[in-house]
């Protein structure tokens, strides 16, 4: 686990120069996916920071706590993506939906595709929890990237793109 002042240095700079292409959303859009986000998400988003990191076969999703020390966003933090990735599993995409609408980019083809299409593992980390999701069909991947960009864009005060070389060869 990095130091605590060191992952918020990291942080801070991550914020600072945004390494995503990725346009932000609206403020008024912002505000409102905050809202239902924090109906759905059971963690504080403002203690939170969520990344997104595409794949070559698709992408891993992570949440971490700000504060290293905190214990009890990291369990709700936990608690949540254990919960989703078994919903994504059956692929019910109910909980993005209700946060970002049925419209939301790649939202369509992840829940047309077939069970076992697109494999969801849940993996807890020392200061939180990721999801990784990979598939060998290039629509879902391509789907799996737009919604990753969907939700960096309209979760941009709580989120970053992670780095996608760095899992482009691992997978």
């Amino acid at each position: 686990m990095l130091p605590p002042l060191f992952l918020s240095l990291l942080i801070a700079l991550f914020s600072a120069f945004p390494s995503n292409a990725v346009e932000q959303a609206s403020a008024e859009r912002l505000d409102t996916i905050a809202q239902r986000g924090a109906q759905v998400m059971p963690f504080n988003l403002e203690q939170t920071l969520h990344i997104f990191s595409k794949t070559a076969k698709g992408g891993i999703q992570q949440v971490i706590v700000k504060d290293a020390t905190d214990t009890d966003q990291v369990r709700l933090i936990r608690e949540h993506l254990s919960q989703i990735s078994t919903e994504f599993n059956n692929l019910d995409f109910s909980d993005p939906e209700k946060i970002h609408g049925k419209a939301m980019p790649g939202l369509a083809e992840l829940r047309e595709a077939k069970i076992g299409q697109i494999k969801v593992i849940y993996t807890e980390l020392s200061n939180g929890a990721q999801i990784e999701y990979s598939t060998e069909l290039p629509n879902l991947i391509d789907a799996i990237h737009r919604w990753f960009d969907a939700q960096l864009s309209d979760h941009a005060r709580h989120a970053i793109a992670g780095h996608e070389s760095h899992h482009m060869h691992g997978n």
